[in-house]
């Protein structure tokens, strides 16, 4: 393989790059970047002012702004549901269905539904696999 050139910003005389990361630096920043962050430095406050100012005279789009920066959707909200315990991967799918049943009476929503049939299901994986060791050191001590 031929070596990148760096006159060719470490690409290779058929185009491509070479070896390695030939892109950007860690923590280059574009010029359009570093020129508007420039025209806007010491100018923050100013321009914060003037958009309460536009909501406050009525302006929609600055009062969405605004509301936006103060009380910003929620990402995330705690979910409290009524479920079995589980110790064992079989009792899981008892769990799993329990919170199929919250989503179909619609205390949660798919979108709540979602992660929490996630995380049931990584905590079956950990459950067949605690299974499957406790089995496999009963075979081992068994064995002569």
């Amino acid at each position: 393989m031929e070596k990148p050139s760096p006159r060719n910003n470490g690409r290779t005389t058929d185009g491509r790059f070479g070896k390695g990361n030939a892109g950007r630096p860690k923590g280059a920043r574009h010029k359009t970047t570093i020129a508007i962050q420039s025209l806007l430095e010491g100018e923050a406050e100013a321009l914060t002012r003037k958009a309460v100012e536009m909501a406050l005279s009525g302006d929609s789009t600055a009062l969405k702004l605004c509301l936006d920066r103060i009380a910003p959707a929620p990402k995330d909200r705690p979910v409290a549901l009524n479920l079995p315990d589980a110790t064992t991967a079989t009792e899981a799918v008892d769990l799993s269905r329990a919170v199929l049943s919250h989503l179909a009476k619609g205390d949660i929503t798919p979108g709540e539904a979602a992660p929490i049939m996630s995380i049931v299901d990584s905590f079956r994986r950990v459950l067949e696999a605690e299974d499957f060791d406790q089995r496999l050191r009963a075979l081992e001590d068994k064995a002569p």
